[in-house]
């Protein structure tokens, strides 16, 4: 069984923030060539992986850096700020790969995850939602499905899949090699272009039992506190992450633009209502990342008690998500409108307004998901509880 001590706050992040500023220069020097590409370099992606980001997540107890939750948005944030694609890709294997290593039984985690120091480990890309189905057989199960943006999956070496157990309704998630499925190369969009975030699908797949686990588990096999969080509070940390380093560089994006077009002629960067627009822009931006912190810092609080969190912290994750991306959308806008040709052409600002297009779309930011986190705070649903995205 994992760890049920307190959690793990690791000494390694200075490292790993240093070593992903390192590389910002040559992430955005590469972003237009991967958004060509669709999927980020390889020797871009080891060098991403070189520096910890992945291994962030990982357990402890593997060769993991195991970060704590206000550890891996500071992560996130910090790779996001230097190429949008790159971070939100990053997020997706580090979020995968290390749940998949904690949820594993420990034989099958040390086949997929020998040296993780050494970089000697399974990287996994998938989806969970539109659980794809399958039918116990002895060993098993029969799998058959198909899955929506599997982002990073051009880097991976595995799948992660959810699917539904014939009979019982159980919902559970899978590891298998990425031979065994098939990618419908399918990502043709505006933003986000280079995470490669295609749809896959397989047909009569053999799945060892061991190499799955129970969808709502919150309970690890290796490693600490960290992963009593479960999937969803833990994807919801790489995108809280990933949403504020992108919110910070486009308004540093729309200052040096402001900055080279002060005192032009007729320049509406000199005007009172930008210099007010921005200062509010700033101003939501710094109290969104204010009160992420808050919310995780409770959390940690209570994962470092041994506890679960409770339904009003589940609940306060979900919003403070979803606010966030609210609010850095409403920055996106005001830069938008403020940023003149300079948002329209090829360029940082472009870039990063598209790809912030297409990450706030994300489902744990949805409308509907707001709409539950109201109904509990509100006092309408008292007794509920939450089960991935919905409240039941």
């Amino acid at each position: 069984m994992g760890d049920e001590g307190r959690l793990n706050v690791s000494a390694e992040l200075a490292g790993v923030l240093e070593r992903i500023d390192a590389l910002g220069a040559t992430l955005d020097e590469r972003a237009p060539s991967a958004e060509e590409l669709g999927r980020l370099p390889e020797d871009t992606t080891h060098a991403l992986l070189d520096t910890g980001i992945v291994r962030a997540e990982l357990p402890l107890g593997l060769g993991g850096y195991e970060f704590a939750p206000r550890q891996l948005i500071q992560a996130a944030e910090r790779v996001s700020y230097h190429d949008a694609a790159a971070g939100w890709t990053m997020v997706a294997l580090q979020m995968i790969t290390g749940t998949t290593a904690a949820y594993l039984a420990a034989d099958t985690a040390a086949e997929l995850f020998p040296d993780i120091p050494n970089g000697k480990h399974a990287l996994l890309a998938g989806h969970g939602t539109r659980p794809g189905r399958a039918v116990p057989v002895e060993g098993g199960y029969r799998v058959s499905g198909q899955w929506q943006f599997a982002s990073g999956v051009a880097h991976a070496t595995h799948i992660h899949s959810a699917f539904q157990v014939e009979g019982t309704g159980e919902q559970r998630v899978l590891t298998m090699p990425k031979s065994q499925v098939t990618l419908d190369g399918n990502w043709d969009v505006l933003g986000l272009r280079a995470t490669h975030s295609v749809d896959y699908h397989c047909t009569d797949v053999y799945v060892p039992r061991e190499y799955t686990y129970a969808a709502t588990t919150d309970t690890p096999l290796n490693g600490g506190a960290l992963y009593r969080l479960g999937l969803v509070n833990l994807s919801a940390i790489g995108h809280t992450g990933w949403t504020l380093g992108v919110g910070r560089r486009l308004l540093d994006e729309m200052k040096r633009v402001a900055a080279a077009r002060t005192g032009s002629r007729g320049a509406a960067v000199d005007t009172s209502q930008f210099h007010a627009e921005y200062a509010t822009a700033e101003a939501g931006l710094r109290a969104a990342r204010a009160w992420a912190n808050d919310v995780w810092r409770d959390v940690e609080r209570t994962l470092d008690k041994g506890e679960l969190p409770s339904t009003e912290q589940d609940t306060l994750i979900r919003l403070a998500l979803n606010h966030t991306t609210s609010t850095v959308s409403g920055v996106g806008r005001t830069v938008h409108r403020w940023a003149g040709s300079a948002a329209i052409r090829r360029g940082p600002l472009d870039r990063f307004l598209r790809d912030l297009g297409t990450g706030a779309q994300h489902i744990t930011s949805s409308p509907v998901v707001l709409q539950n986190c109201g109904k509990w705070l509100s006092g309408a649903a008292p007794d509920a509880h939450w089960s991935f995205l919905d409240l039941t």
